[in-house]
Formats: structure tokens, sequence, C-alpha cells
């Protein structure tokens, strides 16, 4: 099987432990194993007696009851039977993928969003549409376009709601036009939603899954929880979908980590803590970012709605490969070029992390600018 080079992964291996100032990360500032326990209730004297008494193995195949009713409470219809435990959201999503995708399918994929989601079923044989999300839209798919994209045989629409990397929000009313969309032809629905609940005001973030009877969410703890380091994600689906899925899963991935599955347990019962503290990093962040971009020459964008990415346009002579490539050789700052998600003329900007790594980093870009064409 052929497939597309990962250009964001690609890009991220290359620079990631190079750079000095890393506004990159499009994970929340990780949490300590200590900072869990607090968040959680529990202390390291439990913790330490709960793993000591664990024998490691294979766990839970399907995950655990507990993780998996904890994993539906974060939606409004689903119960433990919908979900099903994964590697991380980018195995959540290959498992949708190749359940689902079969040569000569028809596949519509926004874009720009995570290649995941036009690579793979490309790779597959199917044949590819993609809509293209645009500034003046507010990065928002235009609902006609997709309207007349989608066929008969149309097998497959996936959607990234927040949208990685602009940051856009579909509201409720979009999402249920979209569901209708789908619902004409009766097409999957697949949304990525790893970043769902990280918004910029008090609202709540809608899933495609309470939405939809063949509306499938992907999830993870690494943005929202701020846990990346344990590669456990989820598929929230209809029962009939997940029985498919899990075909699949018995040949990558049988089960997930036990002790990845403890501490996600831990961090899905101190969600709302966990929640508070990855909003108010978010807020604070994007106001750093946004007066920056109100105050720099050369550089703007749509301000996002939610998530932890800004898609920001520079005005510049260089690619976005050739600015993001001289900007980490030359002050040590990295960010993603646009090119490595199929649009060129921005850059992703991840200011979710440190704050005075991201005051730095936009400080030395600002001087940059100064250099560059």
């Amino acid at each position: 099987m052929k497939i597309e080079v990962f250009g964001v992964e690609q890009w991220m291996n290359e620079w990631e432990t190079k750079c000095a100032y890393n506004v990159a990360e499009t994970c929340v500032e990780s949490i300590t194993v200590k900072e869990l326990l607090q968040m959680a209730g529990v202390t390291p004297e439990q913790m330490t007696q709960d793993l000591m008494s664990k024998k490691l193995t294979y766990g839970w195949i399907e995950g655990s009851a507990k993780v998996r009713e904890l994993i539906a409470g974060l939606y409004q219809k689903q119960s433990a039977a919908n979900v099903v435990t994964t590697h991380g959201c980018i195995g959540a999503n290959m498992l949708i993928h190749e359940t689902l995708v079969e040569p000569g399918d028809h596949v519509i994929s926004v874009i720009p969003t995570y290649q995941q989601h036009y690579s793979i079923p490309e790779s597959f044989g199917a044949n590819i549409e993609t809509l293209r999300l645009k500034p003046e839209n507010g990065f928002l798919p235009d609902l006609n376009e997709l309207r007349a994209m989608v066929k008969p045989d149309t097998k497959l629409i996936c959607i990234n709601n927040p949208n990685n990397p602009t940051g856009a929000l579909m509201d409720e009313a979009m999402l249920r036009e979209i569901c209708d969309i789908a619902r004409t032809v009766d097409a999957w629905l697949l949304c990525d939603e790893v970043y769902r609940g990280l918004t910029q005001s008090e609202e709540y973030s809608h899933s495609v899954a309470d939405l939809y009877e063949k509306g499938i969410s992907t999830g993870s703890m690494s943005k929202v929880f701020s846990l990346a380091g344990l590669r456990f994600g989820w598929i929230a689906a209809p029962k009939e979908l997940i029985a498919e899925v899990l075909y699949h899963r018995d040949y990558n991935t049988i089960s997930v980590g036990m002790l990845d599955e403890y501490f996600a347990e831990l961090a899905l019962g101190a969600k709302d803590k966990i929640l508070e503290r990855n909003r108010a990093i978010i807020r604070e962040n994007l106001q750093i970012l946004d007066d920056w971009v109100k105050t720099t020459p050369r550089v703007s964008y749509v301000k996002p709605k939610a998530g932890t990415t800004a898609f920001v346009h520079i005005d510049t002579k260089l690619t976005s490969h050739e600015f993001c490539e001289r900007l980490v050789k030359e002050k040590g700052v990295m960010f993603t070029p646009g090119s490595a998600l199929h649009t060129e003329g921005f850059v992703r900007i991840g200011y979710a992390n440190n704050k005075e790594v991201l005051k730095k980093g936009l400080e030395l870009t600002s001087e940059f600018l100064k250099e560059v064409p």
C-alpha cells in the first residue's frame, strides 16, 4: 500500500527536538502524574498500591466497563456499548477508515484538517473529494458546496470539530445540517473531535455521535486532557459499527495498555477540574496571540473559537516551508508550515503550552518578519 507522506508528523519529527521555542505543539500543556493525582483526589500511596497489585496482562480487550462508561459520559446519548478504546485518536481514526473504506468508495473530507482523513482513504483506493475551508467563511464548510459534492454512492464524510488547524467551531445548527446532508445519501459521518470541549466561551460542544444515527466521534486523552503520553483514545459510534471495528482492531491493537487505562480512568473522573485548568490556559494564551496578531505587520488570522491552534496568514514572498525552516534555524522558533496541511500562505501556531515560551517565540518572530522579504 502506498500512502502520501504525513506532512505534519514529518515536520514535527524533524524539528521539535531541535528548536528552542516550540510554538507548534497542539496539546494543552501536559500535566504531571503528581498533578493528575491531586486533581483526581488520589494519594501517591494509593496509586502505588493500585499499580503494585496489577498483573501486567493485556487487561480488558475492548476497554474496561468503567472507563468506557466514563467516556460515554462525555456524550449525551452514548453508552459503554457504543464505545471502544484505541491507541490514541490517531488509532481511532485509522480503525474507522480501514473498517469503512473500500476501493472505489466516494469519500469527502474537509481541508485543511488532520491528514489522516484524506490520505488514508486515498491510499485504500477511494475516490477522494476535498471541501476547502476558506478564511472568508470563517474556515467553516460551505454547506452548499457539500450538498453539491455528495453522491448516491458517498460512503463517508469526514469533518473535524473544533478544526485543526484553524480553531473554527461548528455549532449545533451547522452540525445538524451536515447530518441531514449525510442522511440524504445514507453516508457515514466521521467527526474527529479530539479538541472537543476546549472552547473560548462557555458553550457546549455537540457531538455528531449524538446528532446522527450514522455519526462517529473520535477522541483521546491527548489534547483536552493534556495526557498525550498515555496514547489512549476512543471511538463512540453505533453498536453495529463498533462490532465491525473490533474485527479490524484485533489485528492492530488487541488492547490498550492497562497502565494507560488506569491513568485515563483517573483523568476522566477528574474531567471537570482538568477542563477548567485547560480552558483557562487556552483563553489566556489566545489573548497573548491575539494581541500579537493585532499589533504585528504582515500577520492576520481568523481568530479561533476553540481548540489549541491558529492558522495565521503571513504576508511574505517565502513559501510557508521556507518561512518556517528559516524561522526555526535562525531564531529557534518552531511553527508548522501550512504546506504540511496542503494549504500554502499560512502557518499553524499552537498557543496552548507554556505562555512564556509563546511570548518569546512571538517576539522573535516579530524580529524575523523585519528581516525577510
